[in-house]
């Protein structure tokens, strides 16, 4: 099921989603576009065996590795999903909150996605979805009734988001338990548990955006 858009209006612009956007392009573009991008995936991207050898050293590849992807599918996916749900997250809780919400959702992917290796894969782990599954877990919990015009085969369909996102969580799971290589579906599903348990902390004191359909 591939999500088209959400029938769930926003009451700001979402800056900090265009932000996000533009960041990710950049970051692909300088990877492909004007070096080697070898280099730039194993010097930026989080290495869990590296990271737990030399944390205060590596610190920054929590982050940087958000804003690199491997391939065109890749960041196309990533971001579509992030334009698709950010809007509403961002419109709930403001710019700032959301950008830091944003961040420590991608934190806490990488953290998990790491942990259930070991700490010892030394395979760089690159992309935003980790971050993006933090909007996703947050979303279920805001907006759980909210429709989401999904192509079925060729059939645009109205799915409500506790639906939407619920079969986008079990596919997570299948995934991992089918041994598929190249993905860090515990990041996702990281990620997802992180943005389910942190939005209603960081939801509080936010200025109110106006009425939304919930």
């Amino acid at each position: 099921m591939f999500p088209l858009h959400d029938i769930n209006r926003a009451h700001r612009r979402p800056y900090m989603v265009y932000l996000l956007v533009v960041l990710n392009l950049v970051g692909f573009v300088y990877t492909f576009g004007l070096t080697d991008p070898a280099v730039v995936i194993g010097a930026y991207g989080f290495v869990p065996a590296r990271f737990v050898a030399d944390p205060f050293g590596e610190w920054i590849t929590l982050f940087s590795s958000m804003f690199l992807h491997g391939s065109l599918l890749h960041i196309l996916g990533n971001l579509w999903f992030l334009w698709v749900f950010g809007d509403n997250i961002e419109d709930r809780l403001g710019h700032g909150r959301f950008l830091l919400f944003y961040l420590l959702g991608g934190v806490a992917a990488a953290l998990i996605q790491g942990l259930v290796s070991g700490f010892s894969s030394d395979v760089p782990m690159i992309g935003a979805s980790g971050a993006i599954s933090a909007l996703l877990g947050a979303y279920i919990v805001l907006y759980p009734r909210a429709l989401i015009l999904s192509l079925v085969g060729w059939i645009p369909v109205p799915i409500p988001a506790i639906l939407y996102l619920g079969y986008w969580l079990l596919i997570q799971f299948v995934g991992d338990f089918m041994g598929e290589e190249g993905i860090a579906f515990w990041a996702h599903i990281g990620g997802f548990v992180a943005g389910v348990v942190l939005i209603r902390w960081f939801e509080r004191g936010a200025p109110k955006p106006g009425r939304q359909r919930r």
